[in-house]
């Protein structure tokens, strides 16, 4: 089921407030999720960015023109659906202003939870002519783009952060500005003496890869399987910045939908347990069943959780054996062997 923000998204459009975009137009669309329908009249050619692979495979599987990453310019139309990460939302706002043609239409989109109207108010701020509806418990707005958006582009477009001196990574991923205290707990509990091939289920911007190089420099390599295609390719930078002798290959991968190539002897993980803004152990536990799909008879597993997750009992249902190995006032270390 869509949601409601895309809706709001074309809602200008199917009222006739913004006359949709013809034949022969090129539309560029951000942050782009399935399930919208096109208002009539709207003949433009849509050319999809969605960097995160279960909303890039959903898109896929409606015959979406998508790719990762944005490519191309002079756009006459980009559309930017909203996410929970604000420097994510401004990012592809600064970015719509690059790749479309002076006097293209922008329209942003997104809901309460998504900070809209604090975006649609520094946007404002700009000076560009345009306008704003709510609808469907969301708020759209839209602007021409200007002549010269090169300071609005400087003031909006993502930074990397340098994380602990180490590893560079950008708003819209997992902890991107500090490394996770239950990835912390997790580094300081794993093997040294390790000599197998590895995995990192969803590796995010690679931290964790990193120090089980580092914990266990005989490993035979590592593979890091990320569903968001801008932390892998951090995580790539970060693995050859700070882990250059170490084997290692990258998988932008839907984890929870799609099997795993190799099998190993070691997986590490911290699982994500939230699903847009509602919290979704299932996530996890998803992610566990793939883990032991992917390991050798007699592989381990050691992952990180939240105090109160309840991942014992799959842990218990999928593995030959199952413990924790230690915990704090937040996080627990667990382990399971095939």
């Amino acid at each position: 089921m869509s949601r409601d923000a895309l809706k709001t998204l074309f809602h200008p459009f199917e009222t006739g407030v913004i006359d949709p975009p013809g034949e022969g137009e090129r539309v560029l669309f951000l942050g782009a999720e399935a399930g919208y329908r096109l208002p009539e009249g709207f003949g433009a050619s849509i050319s999809a960015v969605q960097p995160l692979r279960p909303l890039y495979r959903a898109l896929e599987a409606a015959r979406v023109d998508v790719t990762p990453v944005a490519s191309g310019d002079a756009y006459d139309v980009a559309l930017v659906l909203c996410g929970k990460h604000k420097g994510e939302n401004e990012d592809r706002i600064a970015e719509a202003l690059e790749r479309t043609r002076t006097g293209a239409l922008i329209a942003v989109a997104g809901s309460k939870e998504d900070g809209i109207q604090p975006l649609r108010k520094k946007i404002g701020k700009f000076g560009w002519d345009g306008d704003s509806m709510p609808k469907y418990h969301g708020v759209a707005f839209w602007f021409t783009r200007p002549e010269d958006v090169s300071e609005a582009v400087s003031k909006l477009a993502k930074v990397p952060v340098r994380v602990d001196g180490l590893f560079d990574a950008s708003p819209g991923m997992f902890s991107h500005d500090r490394v996770d205290a239950g990835s912390e707990l997790l580094a300081s509990r794993l093997p040294h003496d390790f000599a197998g091939h590895a995995a990192d289920f969803g590796a995010g911007w690679g931290y964790l890869s990193v120090k089980l190089a580092e914990a266990s420099p005989n490993l035979k390599g590592i593979d890091l399987f990320e569903a968001d295609f801008e932390a892998l390719e951090a995580a790539r930078a970060n693995m050859a910045a700070n882990a250059p002798s170490t084997p290692a290959r990258f998988y932008w991968h839907d984890l929870t939908a799609e099997e795993t190539r190799d099998k190993y002897d070691l997986i590490v993980m911290n699982p994500p347990f939230h699903e847009g803004h509602a919290a979704e152990p299932a996530l996890g536990a998803a992610m566990i069943k793939a883990a032991a799909k992917s390991l050798k008879h007699g592989g381990r597993l050691v992952l990180v959780a939240n105090r109160g997750l309840p991942y014992e009992q799959v842990l218990a249902e999928n593995f030959k054996e199952s413990g924790e190995t230690c915990r704090n006032a937040r996080f627990k270390v667990l382990w399971a062997k095939r």
